[in-house]
């Protein structure tokens, strides 16, 4: 059961090509790096000054990834004015950091103050879902239907929201019966998602089919979402991960090559597509250039934080030997959220 499931240039070339020695410099003192000393500078600037212009809103900050900075900003606000509003972004920036119980309570208290309003019912099942994805079977079981109940509240109130009939009909698809789950619910809500989002439905029909072991009428149904999509980004992504599913490795391999030329309908296609590479071992050098793009982007999104692509990008980087790239990466990212425990790690292993 799924939660439901970024250029500053920066070089990856080796340590050789440093520069040369400043004019003066003797004996065993090191060369002095010039780019690397300006790349390490952006970082510093990063961690000191604040980034957000005034006219920045705390939504504007979790797109861009500074959850540090929207974390304080919401506190600030709530203290002063305590809306339905500020407690959802508060939750989601917590979200963001894979804090579930931190956020919990303020997602909770989103829907208190605005019982009726279904992006609030949403979020709070998506964060209950992460939860509950990493519990025990009984804690996981109780969990389950408070995520049942939220995201049937979230379509309840807003029955136009193609991403809550997506995450119902994912709950319904993956959740056990005795929890409320049923693959003839998810089938009813595919069809009540065609007229809000044809590609979506056509996916969610994939993943029926693939539930039911029919990987003919799988790629069928995402084959139609590239259609119904006009050859979007995710709708190749989720070909490729049909492709991963079925361990069709050089498929999927493909099918990303294939969407990397196509229209970015969801700029996170991109970060995504990178994370599958590297889980497969696939294509080192195009997930890096696919972050790197993303990291470009000017309208990075909340759902694929900036910091994570960041620490993804340093991943990479140290798999291929290259640490200091990686240590800036990871330092970005840490500028972003420092208590981000991934980015915190990568650092360490690359500092000892």
């Amino acid at each position: 059961m799924s939660g439901i499931e970024n250029n500053l240039c920066r070089s990856d070339s080796s340590p050789k090509h440093s520069c040369p020695s400043e004019p003066g410099a003797t004996g065993d003192k090191p060369a002095f790096k010039p780019a690397r000393a300006a790349r390490f500078l952006v970082v510093l600037l990063l961690l000191t000054f604040p980034l957000a212009t005034e006219a920045q809103t705390s939504q504007d900050l979790l797109a861009a990834g500074r959850v540090d900075q929207a974390l304080q900003t919401l506190a600030q606000q709530i203290r002063a004015t305590p809306t339905a509003e500020a407690y959802n972004l508060l939750c989601r920036a917590h979200f963001e950091l894979g804090a579930w119980d931190a956020g919990i309570p303020h997602c909770e208290k989103a829907t208190a103050l605005d019982p009726n309003n279904g992006l609030y019912h949403l979020w709070l099942g998506r964060i209950y879902g992460e939860k509950a994805d990493r519990a025990g079977f009984l804690k996981a079981a109780g969990l389950a239907g408070k995520v049942r109940a939220e995201f049937e509240r979230a379509v309840e109130f807003s029955p136009n929201s193609w991403e809550a009939r997506t995450d119902l009909a994912e709950f319904y698809l993956e959740a056990p019966g005795i929890v409320g789950g049923g693959k003839d619910k998810a089938v009813s809500q595919a069809e009540l998602l065609a007229p809000l989002n044809p590609a979506m439905a056509h996916w969610v029909k994939g993943r029926i089919a693939e539930k039911n072991k029919d990987n003919t009428a799988a790629e069928k149904e995402y084959r139609a979402a590239i259609d119904a999509s006009k050859g979007g980004a995710r709708a190749w992504l989720n070909l490729a991960g049909f492709y991963r599913h079925t361990n069709r490795l050089d498929e999927m391999e493909q099918a990303l090559h294939t969407m990397e030329s196509r229209p970015l309908d969801h700029p996170t296609a991109l970060v995504d597509a990178a994370g599958m590479l590297f889980r497969t071992s696939r294509d080192a050098p195009m997930a890096i250039r696919l972050l790197r793009r993303y990291i470009a982007l000017p309208n990075t999104v909340e759902e694929a934080p900036v910091f994570k692509a960041h620490t993804l990008l340093g991943e990479l980087l140290e798999k291929q030997g290259n640490r200091p790239a990686a240590e800036e990466e990871y330092r970005t990212a840490l500028a972003m959220a420092h208590t981000f425990r991934q980015a915190q790690d990568g650092l360490k292993r690359v500092t000892r």
